[in-house]
């Protein structure tokens, strides 16, 4: 008997389309260097620059420990403005959510909803609340908190769809073999699936929306980043020091909290069987295992 001839060996991928993509790429960064006019020598100056601008905040006199209660005041504001977006977009997205879950309504709803969505998500934060907010209600927090409020809509709402469409359909099919309504089975057989990652998805975008609402008060909508642009336009590097170090403290301390909360709602909290219960429910189960066979 003879023994079977080996596999032949695939041939060897040309090199050819790797180098024909690396050269397109290099051709696209270098129309795009091209065309925004950057300068290499500004770029070679850049680390000099931020080593200047960094000791006078730091170093030349001190940040100004004598703001650090302004300053926190203002990152309070920052932090409820992106409190109170985060909410409104909460509220507003979930609905939309289920409209534009695939699995849950029609093929025609939810394209129209999903594009309403990305329509809402292509459009920044700060040109929402320049464009159309600042104009409406004036300068101040208000502005800034509807900005990130409507912009906050298109992500989660996007992101809360994808969840819902990723469910198992054994409680709905089960909700409508009770007797409930649509309504019902959206209530009892979708919300509870999604609801802890949703959860999550919002608390994630509220962290995102504290760094938002820092950048809103650049153009007038409040918070520490109209307290920092003052600042620096007055020259005060040391207040601008302050500022910098109350914003990242905070940020930080939120980001933690967020992540522990997030870790729990996902995760579960821990057991709530003693170590008696869980020796006695291991002894148990080949008892059970047993009987099943």
């Amino acid at each position: 008997m003879s023994a079977s001839a080996p596999p032949a060996r695939p041939t060897r991928p040309s090199g050819r389309l790797k180098w024909i993509l690396t050269g397109v790429f290099v051709l696209v960064v270098a129309w795009a260097g091209i065309s925004v006019d950057v300068k290499v020598e500004r770029l070679i100056e850049l680390p000099g620059s931020l080593g200047t601008i960094f000791y006078r905040m730091f170093l030349q006199t001190g940040p100004d420990w004598t703001t650090l209660g302004s300053a926190f005041d203002a990152m309070v504001e920052s932090v409820q403005i992106a409190w109170l977006g985060t909410i409104m977009g909460a509220v507003l997205s979930l609905p939309l959510a289920f409209l534009g879950a695939r699995n849950v309504t029609s093929g025609f709803v939810s394209s129209v909803t999903r594009q309403v969505l990305n329509a809402i998500r292509a459009i920044p934060e700060i040109l929402v609340a320049v464009v159309v907010f600042i104009p409406m209600v004036g300068l101040g927090p208000y502005a800034g908190t509807l900005a990130i409020g409507v912009h906050s809509v298109g992500t989660l709402g996007k992101l809360s769809a994808e969840a819902i469409e990723g469910i198992d359909t054994g409680p709905m099919e089960a909700a409508r073999a009770t007797g409930g309504n649509a309504l019902q089975v959206q209530r009892w057989g979708v919300l509870p699936q999604v609801l802890p990652e949703i959860a999550a998805f919002w608390l994630y975008r509220f962290e995102i929306n504290i760094r938002a609402s820092a950048i809103l008060g650049a153009v007038g909508a409040g918070g520490i980043g109209e307290f920092l642009v003052q600042a620096l336009n007055f020259r005060r590097y040391d207040r601008a020091g302050m500022a910098i170090i109350v914003v990242i403290v905070i940020t930080v301390l939120i980001d933690l909290a967020s992540g522990w909360v997030r870790r729990r709602i996902i995760e579960g909290g821990p057991s709530r069987l003693s170590d008696a219960d869980l020796a006695m429910a291991e002894a148990d189960a080949p008892v059970a295992e047993a009987t099943q066979g």
